[in-house]
């Protein structure tokens, strides 16, 4: 074979060959495809997900560059590095080419009105991680970056910004600049000696520090010398371990009291229960159309008791209607709800059964109302609406009734918000929306109702934060000083220290934002909502977050040491969990509100609450009276064993059979006084 031929066999396999990677190329969608499964599978092997995201964003990319367009960002600090790659992606929104320079030039109108040539950079490397910037830069293209990266890089950070707060969106509420929202230091300055004396603090910065400081010390230095003393905590290896305590049982006395009480509670309807209280109460006040005006429906007191019936228990209009045999329709039903009751009235009418049964004597054996637990249970929804969410937590679709109950039982307040929340974000709010007589200052939740800027907010609003936390092992103690070292218990503790000095920098703002809280300038919500997202930029967060170590520590110390905190603890969230069933249980229309108004939605959570508070309220007045005869017939009543008793009750509740609706005033006032004075009751 001579040269020649040797060519052309070589060109003819040449040829054969770019035929079938062509091929390949081909079945494999093309060259983009191949290259993004490359990416993917590559992704893979280096654990770097961040190639697959671009597959998701793409049917997403005209709506999210249609909102950049449609709002306007700013920056709440001197950082613009998102901000300015977001303006260089909308100058860039057209572009195909696979790379596109870190820099372009683009005119635009400047301050003056006059048009105005800008540089447009991306600096990737201020803001990306390294993972990022490994997908965005190509060593072969200095000066370049992959441009269908870039965009899902750029977008991710924007999101991450918005939520802490480090970028605003000027004129929303949720995202708003809260600098914006907040009291100027001359407003507060009046404030601050009253609002520090009711939360317990002092005034100035440095005795601040100094205060938490000292607390923390000397928390600490009485732990390590009661640890010998401490058989519930070993430390194995260092690993804190808390054995379990086993909860104290009920007396034979106590038993036999329940039993008793039990006898003597008379069965009663529902319905009944909602008229007697709305009688004896006048809760049924507060509802009313929008105008102010006195309700132009006959028998007021009916209508309203029908509603917090129909919603509360969530049978919904139609139902009810079909039961009540012609004396209301639905439509009146529904008229009563959407147009004479709101969220906030039928709130208002609970506050009003909240303050009367705490007038009760009972409510003082259960517990002084200083102390409040906080949790959420799920209700289901439809799927469509905004509040709806899927949580591995709780499973399937739906929103969180979010409630605050009394160490006496009652419920002080309710929302309903996503499932998939962080619920501490909520704690505080309800605390400081309660408009009751019972105010308490000790607040109780599990892992969810606790994270380091809540710990911070609420010391400041003068509120002791108690959670139950899950794995709180894994937490992490804080000196109060880098030499501060224990004999005992030093390996609770990290390596790090509190830094006192960036609590005092930052304690005007501190101050500031808790005062704006309080003067209902900014919700606790927004706020939290913001905090609860780390920020590298954010000053407040970092402050906030500061004194949350302190307080934590300080938490974590006095629930280590002392078992009857934790018993409080347990017997307090014990009974918020009982509400949740007690409250499910008169759900018993269902547990599905079916609607997507988030308004609606709230309004059936605060309905559920005004009917259980009624009942909780006539249940403890029958125990009273029930009380009062077992010591009238000379047996004792031990008002430790009468506290072992809980108001929800439901086998002396009817909630089926004919409901009809009784307007006769009851013969009776509630009896509210206990006297468990024994006497014998001796027949003429």
């Amino acid at each position: 074979m001579d040269a020649s031929e040797g060519d052309r066999a070589a060109e003819a396999v040449a040829e054969r060959a770019g035929r079938l990677v062509l091929k390949a190329l081909e079945q494999a969608g093309g060259l983009e495809a191949l290259a993004a499964t490359h990416e993917a599978v590559s992704a893979h092997h280096g654990n770097n997900y961040l190639p697959l995201l671009e597959a998701h964003y793409r049917s997403h990319r005209s709506a999210l560059f249609i909102l950049v367009e449609s709002i306007e960002l700013e920056s709440t600090n001197a950082e613009r590095s998102v901000l300015d790659a977001v303006e260089y992606l909308q100058a860039q929104r057209n572009a195909r080419a696979a790379f596109v320079p870190d820099r372009i030039t683009v005119e635009r109108e400047g301050p003056d009105g006059a048009a105005e040539t800008v540089t447009l950079p991306v600096e990737v490397d201020a803001f990306a991680s390294a993972m990022w910037r490994k997908i965005l830069k190509d060593p072969a293209r200095p000066g370049m970056l992959v441009r269908r990266h870039l965009e899902v890089c750029v977008f991710s950070y924007l999101a991450a910004e918005l939520r802490p707060g480090d970028i605003a969106v000027a004129g929303s509420d949720s995202y708003a600049n809260l600098q914006d929202h907040l009291m100027t230091w001359q407003e507060c300055a009046p404030l601050v000696e009253e609002f520090c004396a009711e939360a317990g603090l002092p005034t100035e910065a440095a005795e601040l520090t100094g205060h938490y400081k000292k607390l923390l010390a000397e928390t600490a230095a009485a732990v390590d010398v009661g640890y010998s003393g401490n058989t519930d905590l070993v430390l194995e290896g260092g690993r804190p371990v808390l054995r379990r305590r086993k909860g104290a049982e009920r007396s034979k006395e106590a038993l036999k009291l329940e039993e008793a009480v039990h006898d003597r509670l008379p069965q009663r309807d529902l319905l009944d229960i909602l008229t007697r209280t709305a009688y004896q109460l006048g809760w049924h006040h507060h509802f009313g159309p929008a105008s102010g005006s006195d309700p132009k429906i006959s028998e007021a007191l009916g209508r309203y008791v029908l509603t917090v019936f129909t919603y509360g228990t969530l049978l919904g209009p139609a139902q009810v209607a079909a039961h009540m045999r012609g004396k209301v329709s639905a439509a009146e039903l529904a008229r009563g709800a959407n147009q004479h009751a709101t969220s906030e009235k039928v709130a208002k009418a609970s506050t009003t059964v909240i303050n009367a049964f705490n007038q009760l004597d009972i409510t003082s054996v259960w517990g002084d109302g200083k102390t409040v637990a906080a949790d959420g249970s799920q209700v289901e929804t439809w799927e469509n609406n905004l509040l709806a969410e899927s949580h591995i937590r709780y499973g399937g679709y739906g929103g969180l009734a979010y409630r605050h109950i009394s160490n006496t039982y009652v419920a002080l307040f309710s929302h309903f918000i996503p499932c998939g929340v962080w619920e501490a974000v909520y704690i505080i709010e309800g605390l400081l929306k309660n408009a009751s007589e019972i105010q308490p200052d000790t607040i109780h939740a599990d892992t969810q109702g606790q994270s380091l800027p809540v710990f911070g907010l609420a010391a400041l609003l003068g509120f002791d934060l108690l959670p139950r936390i899950r794995n709180w092992h894994d937490l992490i103690f804080y000196r109060p000083s880098p030499e501060a070292t224990y004999q005992h218990i030093d390996s609770l503790f990290g390596d790090e220290a509190i830094d006192w000095q960036l609590i005092e920098t930052h304690w005007s703002d501190l101050l500031r934002t808790a005062i704006s809280i309080r003067q209902n300038r900014i919700s606790s919500v927004t706020l939290l909502r913001r905090l609860g997202n780390h920020s590298r930029k954010n000053r407040l967060y970092r402050a906030f977050r500061e004194l949350g170590r302190a307080v934590r520590t300080i938490t974590l110390l006095r629930y280590l040491s002392d078992p009857d905190l934790r018993e409080q603890i347990t017997q307090v969230t014990n009974r918020n969990e009982a509400f949740h069933g007690f409250a499910d249980w008169l759900m018993f229309g269902g547990k599905l509100i079916g609607h997507n108004d988030p308004d609606y939605q709230e309004k059936i959570i605060t309905f559920n609450e005004l009917l259980a508070n009624c009942v909780i309220y006539s249940t403890a007045c029958d125990i009273t009276d029930a009380a009062n005869a077992i010591a009238a017939e000379g047996r004792p009543v031990d008002p430790d064993d009468l506290a072992t008793i809980s108001p929800y009750i439901t086998h002396v509740i009817r909630r089926f059979g004919n409901w009809i609706l009784n307007l006769t005033p009851p013969a009776a006032a509630p009896t509210t006084h206990l006297d468990l004075e024994s006497r014998v009751l001796f027949a003429p």
